[in-house]
């Protein structure tokens, strides 16, 4: 073939500058959660992503500053971000729902005062946060009487207990792993959890178990841990999940993730 026949022509490429196309719902078809995730947090995006693979429902992240350190005073000190972790999630675009990815800075700063700062940038917008999710699954569930493991530190934990039976539910037993670092908490391994589960699960005043806090791994085990005690249980990831989405209005039973994702 001649070369010069392999040559553009001089008047160069043909530019259609008018296609046409039509809008739809894109990837939020269904519905746009929000999701705000400590800088600390290793494991939160990790579990929803395996758990939340709807067609049409899509998850927006942001990221608030908090210190590695886990204690009532670093955990307070995220309540002046929360309205500027929220208003960087899609801006100008509603949200159906917003969770707050720290169960131990909601039961101290209180699920009150994370709704008010978070709906001070998005008003309107429907608030949860791994607390009120794991309180209403467990009613949800029946589990009144309700085993709590936890990575934290006994100042952290004294506020849990009381925190948690004035919603309606009784800690019957606690466990912790007594680990202050939240970079460390997310390497807590799964063999532990799931076997500190199982000792706590043979309490007889033991209808539940709820694992606090989002850098533990706990989709992964669940399952397995409910098949072997017989009981429900849930974490704040897998619980803050389930509640976004009956909050926007997504019902879909998810197999795999425990009771709670089937009722």
């Amino acid at each position: 073939m001649n070369e010069t026949a392999l040559r553009r022509p001089a008047t160069g490429p043909i530019n259609k500058t008018h296609m046409k196309f039509a809008l739809d719902g894109g990837v939020a078809s269904r519905c746009r959660i929000g999701l705000i995730v400590l800088a600390t947090d290793h494991t939160i995006e990790a579990e929803w992503r395996q758990v939340i693979r709807l067609p049409g429902v899509a998850v927006y992240e942001s990221r608030i500053q908090n210190s590695p350190e886990i204690n009532p005073e670093t955990l307070a000190a995220m309540e002046k971000d929360l309205g500027k972790a929220a208003s960087v999630i899609l801006p100008g675009i509603e949200l159906d729902v917003i969770g707050y990815g720290c169960t131990s800075a909601s039961v101290v700063m209180g699920e009150e005062t994370v709704a008010r700062r978070i709906q001070e940038a998005r008003p309107g917008v429907a608030v949860t946060n791994p607390i009120t999710a794991a309180i209403t699954g467990m009613k949800k569930l029946g589990a009144r009487r309700i085993a709590l493991l936890t990575p934290y530190i006994e100042a952290v934990n004294q506020r849990f207990r009381g925190y948690i039976e004035g919603r309606g539910l009784e800690v019957t037993v606690m466990g912790s792993f007594n680990h202050e670092n939240d970079n460390e908490v997310a390497r807590i391994s799964t063999a532990s959890i799931r076997d500190a589960m199982i000792e706590l699960a043979q309490e007889p005043t033991v209808d539940g178990i709820f694992v606090s806090c989002t850098s533990l791994r706990v989709a992964d085990i669940v399952e397995e841990v409910e098949q072997k005690i017989g009981k429900p249980v849930t974490s704040s990831n897998l619980a803050l999940a389930w509640h976004c989405l009956r909050l926007a209005g997504i019902e879909d039973r998810l197999p795999g993730y425990g009771q709670l994702f089937r009722s």
